[in-house]
């Protein structure tokens, strides 16, 4: 999903790119707002007690307690009007404690960014950012709003959050006069740097970037909930068993020739000893205790309806991007050609990520804590970084008297720069024949939902 530019940055070049004046900046900040996501003004207290009171069994409860206090029971009125009044100021509470601790956590979190104002490089806070601002990226930084990159060198970005991906995409500057074809040149904000440098000309802020989007749809009123669907049909139930009741027993009243003024009050005393006056009452406890727990396991729970969302799921499904999951590769095996456990598979590849520089990838990781690898024999005397057209990183090192060149990656991508393969102790050429069964493992390994990930090496 990609937001419609403010400004376009087509042709735009690093050299003589001065970025923004702060005259310019502050007029384009009045114009544009600030580069923040919580544009929407917060919901009023008021607006809290009306939606409460909107409750379909809270108006069956207040429609009874007007009956009550109509035919002269004021008592039966009193403790209605008590019970939901006691549930209504219970839910809003709870609900604007929980919305005040939600902002409070996003005010104590002030990203920055730097940023070219006047000619030379600020550290700015990044809802000051405005369209047509230069900012510089690196590793480890986030991306502080939607830009066109005109300048980069070896820069991966990862952007689970927009794409689920949970490999970094590369990106790029597209030089003077080339028509752009994609966002291979974008960044988005949202997104974080892995590795590499790049400067990029902000095009979207706030509401209007990409992540904006997203977060301007989840602040949208959220359809019923099967507890609030559940309330309002037991409401419904409530009132056409009361109207139901009231009609007969005036209908048979009249027919036996009784008072119809003692029956009226008869039938309006029995409908309202039928309402269940406490029922709001125990259900905003009930869900407020469970708020409760949930706050000690640090979750902030801003609706109370969604307590029972979560306790009535049979079935969660969740996509890639480690919402519930640790989010971490573990290793399950090292293995050659033939499916047998080949340990000095892993032990060329811990060579690999041991000495491999810049920000280690989610599989280094994996690698890293399958194993150790004594390096006090080993020096590192050259590498060639992963880059995305030969999908592999390689090392060279020496150990001992010998000297290797160790490659990592992807497996078509080392295999084809192969012409033997291990087996064992004993090494055999890797024919057409070979390669078939190679591709054919490789497959059966990916429908398992495992990363395979290809090593060789050569003495050099």
């Amino acid at each position: 999903m990609t937001a419609t530019p403010l400004l376009s940055a087509a042709g735009a070049s690093l050299d003589g790119q001065r970025g923004l004046s702060s005259e310019e900046a502050a007029r384009r900040f009045a114009r544009f707002g600030p580069n923040s996501l919580l544009t929407t003004p917060s919901r009023s207290v008021t607006r809290e007690v009306l939606g409460a009171f909107a409750n379909p069994l809270m108006l069956v409860l207040l429609v009874s307690s007007g009956v009550a206090a109509g035919v002269g029971e004021l008592v039966d009125a009193t403790i209605i009007v008590v019970m939901v009044l006691l549930s209504v100021a219970l839910n809003v509470v709870q609900s604007t404690r929980s919305r005040r601790a939600a902002e409070r956590l996003g005010q104590s979190v002030a990203p920055t960014a730097t940023v070219m104002r006047d000619g030379s490089w600020h550290e700015l806070a990044r809802r000051e950012l405005v369209p047509g601002d230069v900012v510089r990226l690196g590793a480890g930084d986030l991306v502080p709003a939607d830009g066109t990159l005109i300048d980069s060198r070896d820069l991966h970005v990862q952007e689970a959050a927009l794409t689920g991906e949970s490999f970094p995409a590369e990106k790029e500057s597209v030089p003077d006069g080339v028509a752009d074809t994609g966002s291979h040149n974008r960044v988005f904000l949202g997104t974080s740097v892995v590795t590499g440098t790049g400067v990029a000309v902000i095009t979207a802020t706030g509401c209007l970037t990409s992540y904006g989007e997203i977060a301007a749809r989840l602040r949208e009123r959220a359809p019923a909930t099967e507890f609030d669907r559940g309330l309002a049909k037991l409401s419904a139930l409530i009132g056409r068993t009361v109207v139901f009741l009231v009609l007969f027993l005036m209908v048979t009243s009249i027919a036996l020739r009784r008072d119809p003024l003692e029956s009226l009050l008869f039938a309006v005393a029995l409908a309202v000893g039928l309402v269940p006056e406490f029922m709001p009452m125990i259900t905003s406890v009930t869900l407020a205790n469970g708020a409760v727990r949930m706050a000690r396991a640090k979750v902030i729970v801003r609706h109370l309806a969604a307590i029972q969302n979560l306790g009535s799921i049979d079935v969660l499904c969740s996509d890639k991007t480690g919402t519930l999951t640790l989010g971490e590769m573990t290793l399950e095996q090292a293995i050659d050609l033939d499916g047998e456990a080949q340990p000095d598979v892993l032990s060329l590849a811990l060579l690999n990520s041991r000495f491999e520089t810049g920000i280690r990838s989610p599989l280094d990781v994996a690698i890293l804590r399958a194993g150790t690898v004594s390096t006090e024999e080993c020096e590192k005397l050259d590498e060639i970084p992963f880059d995305f057209e030969r999908r592999r990183a390689s090392i060279v090192v020496r150990r001992g008297n010998d000297r290797l060149l160790v490659s990592k990656g992807a497996p078509e991508s080392v295999a084809a720069c192969c012409n033997r393969y291990a087996a064992g102790a004993e090494t055999h050429p890797l024919d057409d024949a070979r390669r078939d069964v190679l591709r054919e493992r490789v497959h059966a390994l990916g429908t398992r939902g495992l990363r395979v990930l290809g090593v060789a090496w050569k003495p050099v």
